[in-house]
């Protein structure tokens, strides 16, 4: 980040020193005035909402392009998921209309078993992923949400 703006500010002077020097005018010396501090002032905040302003649209845009390329991808869902170990997982993986049981560990991805008939699962039961403090709270045991 801090590269892409000495980029841009040297780019700015390259530009402004190239004009002066289109214009056959020798650089003015800085004004000591007041005023033209003001100027000079003003002229460093423009500059600086105009960077800031390009780096925003630019982060916009990136993230517009990237949902639009996600939007052909196919469908994978995680149908359930149960730990059986502190780092150890089994995954029910849907894709398309199969069904596929995974078994996943620190150094490894294994299909257990591809279902032959899909196990239906009400919409009910599948939950949106739950908030970061919500699921830290229920990692450390002290999920307060259901007592009363």
């Amino acid at each position: 980040m801090k590269d892409m703006v000495r980029a841009l500010a040297a780019l700015g002077t390259l530009l402004a020193s190239e004009a002066v020097i289109a214009a056959g005018e020798a650089p003015a010396a800085p004004a000591a005035t007041p005023a033209g501090l003001g100027a000079q002032l003003a002229q460093m905040v423009f500059g600086l909402l105009l960077v800031v302003g390009l780096i925003f649209f630019l982060a916009w845009l990136l993230r517009r392009m990237q949902g639009t390329a996600q939007r052909g991808a196919p469908v994978i869902e995680i149908v359930g998921s149960r730990a059986i170990g502190p780092r150890d997982r089994l995954l029910l993986v849907q894709v398309g209309k199969e069904q596929i049981l995974i078994g996943h560990t620190p150094g490894s991805i294994e299909t257990l078993h591809v279902l032959a008939e899909p196990v239906e699962v009400p919409a009910a039961a599948r939950q949106a992923t739950p908030e970061f403090a919500q699921r830290l709270l229920e990692l450390m045991g002290k999920d307060h949400k259901d007592k009363k």
